[in-house]
């Protein structure tokens, strides 16, 4: 019997911290170019899916 997985936001990327609150991990970058790059480093390694909610913020999140 296989047990579903709760869907859940494994991950936020971000370059603005203080816009951002919660239980998840929260990643701050410099760049646009450097949250892309962790956020689909972080899709892979989370076996996640990356979401871009605006260019300045990425949600890792398991469906």
């Amino acid at each position: 019997m296989k047990i579903k997985e709760e869907k859940s936001i494994l991950a936020i990327i971000t370059t603005s911290a203080e816009k951002v609150a919660g239980g998840a991990p929260i990643f701050v970058c410099q760049s646009v170019d450097e949250i892309q790059e962790k956020a689909f480093l972080l899709e892979n390694i989370l076996d996640g899916m990356a979401h871009e909610v605006d260019p300045s913020l990425y949600v890792v999140v398991r469906h």
